[in-house]
């Protein structure tokens, strides 16, 4: 792994996240970097099908099917560096498919970027608190589309979850401000050597019958760790 830095980009759905990806692949390249791109969804992607014909570089995706799209980034994520090295990479760049608020795949020894729109309302950042907290820079995208007063008043919303995050303002199609990431970008330390890092939070519980194909509803017809409607906390409910 030696050389390679790593770049996580996460985000909800039509956040941005490819357009703000498309920015950084040319920053690397034209910085003299060799880049490499691995999407993460679960059922169908064409991001690294579009980025390799873009720009000639290497470019793969992995689909989940079954399993939490961020919890296989996790599992993977070494095997992933290891394809980059070998293609000549010297930064990966991942994107998560985006459909847990929760999970947010960042690692030690990583650059966490959090993409959002600012079109998804100005509640947004708190009902995705830890996708933001847990990540170094979060970008907001879409703000030619929206007033001053929503774009101070979405800023507050990030500061509430996270009140020293590093918020950058943008339009990724034309990429103005993207100057703040790309200075960001080029201070990214590589990997230990030997691949070791490590989640920064944790993901949640995902501990149950259901997760293992049983399709009754009700917490009476499960076992695990469940939940139920006047519970405080998780509890646990063996046979």
């Amino acid at each position: 792994m030696e050389g390679l830095r790593l770049m996580v980009v996460a985000g909800p759905p039509s956040a941005g996240k490819t357009s703000v990806i498309r920015k950084m692949i040319r920053h690397i390249i034209d910085s003299g970097g060799s880049p490499a791109f691995l999407k993460i969804d679960v059922v169908k992607a064409f991001e690294d099908e579009e980025l390799k014909a873009e720009f000639g570089i290497p470019a793969r995706k992995v689909y989940s099917g079954d399993m939490c799209p961020d919890h296989m980034s996790i599992m993977i994520i070494t095997d992933a560096m290891e394809w980059a090295v070998s293609q000549g990479a010297d930064v990966l760049i991942v994107e998560s498919a985006g459909l847990c608020l929760r999970c947010t795949p960042y690692f030690t020894d990583s650059f966490g970027i959090c993409v959002m729109s600012s079109l998804s309302g100005t509640h947004a950042p708190l009902k995705m608190a830890p996708m933001i907290d847990l990540s170094d820079m979060c970008i907001v995208t879409k703000t030619d589309l929206i007033s001053q007063a929503e774009k101070e008043v979405f800023r507050e919303s990030i500061r509430q979850v996270s009140p020293d995050m590093e918020i950058v303002e943008t339009n990724a199609i034309q990429g103005t401000g993207l100057r703040y990431l790309f200075r960001r970008m080029d201070e990214v330390r590589p990997v230990p050597a030997d691949g070791s890092i490590s989640l920064r939070g944790n993901p949640p519980l995902g501990v149950c019958t259901i997760c293992i194909g049983k399709k009754d509803v009700g917490w009476q017809n499960h076992f695990g760790v469940i939940r139920r409607i006047d519970d405080a906390d998780n509890i646990y409910r063996g046979e």
